[in-house]
């Protein structure tokens, strides 16, 4: 009984998000123009080098030897380039403390966020409550208010609690500055589930955890995989309440690390680029790992029944 349950649900599973993948194969109608087509391009073209120009900047500098930070030359690859500037790096005895720190802040943060948010989320899209609404938003409304407006209070809460300079006390922040975004959005994605996938698995005998993890929790994965990605990148490249909570050089995270080696008088703009790069390869990886669902979730999240 339970294999025959499992096993007709997990195709009803897979054909609901399969069939909430279909997409259009192109995004232009065929009764649009050439010049409009060719104005889209150039604008995306524009678009795209307006982003990409200051990763390659950085790029050029990091390669450039000594520390130079101008240059006439427009060669992304400077002549004598070289990764001494990548080596140095590495051989900060602080820069894999900096790694560390972030590492387990972003980490734990995002763990513990993705599980209360996804939980959350689920009872105030599937289940009637008291106080529903005003939950929901009270949660909208913590959103409005700008971190550098709580920075006081939160410094004030954290000394008392003795969390300053401390995992906990940074990593409880990032925990509830992540909740409220994602709650909403996993609610936003759980509301296009069609009902009946859980209903299917109540008259199979299953109980409401067992819905939850066998048949919701999979359809889900794209919406589970953009709230990760927004709460990995939140914790990863936060600098303000880090620099209001951490004081020790032995607990700063890789943001910190990056502004403690502008000097007042120099700074090593090639180490400093290097670094700088070396902190974006993780986010980037955390995106390529969720891009595979991050398309579903635009497209199966857009799309109800």
């Amino acid at each position: 009984m339970r294999n025959s349950y499992f096993n007709k649900n997990s195709e009803l599973t897979n054909s609901y998000y399969y069939r909430n993948l279909d997409v259009k194969n192109s995004y232009f109608d065929k009764g649009d123009s050439k010049i409009k087509i060719i104005i889209i391009y150039a604008i995306l073209i524009l678009a795209c080098f307006i982003a990409l120009y200051p990763i390659l900047n950085i790029i050029t500098i990091s390669l450039r030897p000594a520390d130079k930070l101008l240059s006439t030359s427009l060669k992304i690859i400077p002549d004598n380039g070289s990764f001494d500037n990548f080596i140095k790096a590495i051989k900060k005895p602080e820069f894999l403390t900096w790694i560390k720190n972030s590492l387990i802040v972003s980490l734990f943060s995002t763990v513990c966020a993705l599980t209360i948010s996804v939980m959350g989320a689920y009872a105030f899209s599937r289940h009637k409550f008291r106080g529903k609404k005003m939950g929901l938003n009270l949660l909208l409304l913590s959103q409005m208010f700008p971190a550098p407006m709580i920075m006081l209070p939160l410094y004030i809460l954290m000394t008392k609690m003795q969390l300053t300079d401390k995992y906990a006390g940074i990593i409880i922040v990032y925990i509830a500055s992540a909740i409220p975004f994602n709650v909403w959005l996993m609610k936003g994605y759980f509301d296009t589930i069609d009902k009946s996938l859980e209903e299917s698995a109540y008259v199979d005998g299953a109980n409401l955890l067992t819905a939850f993890y066998k048949i919701i929790l999979p359809v889900a994965k794209p919406g589970i995989a953009v709230a990760a990605l927004f709460a990995f990148m939140g914790a990863w490249s936060e600098y303000i309440i880090a620099r209001v909570l951490l004081a020790t050089e032995d607990m700063y995270t890789l943001p910190m690390g990056l502004v403690s080696m502008q000097g007042d008088f120099t700074t090593q703009w090639g180490v400093y680029s290097a670094i700088a790069l070396i902190t974006a390869i993780p986010a980037m990886l955390v995106f390529i790992l969720c891009s595979k669902y991050l398309v579903g979730g635009m497209t199966a999240g857009s799309v109800k029944g």
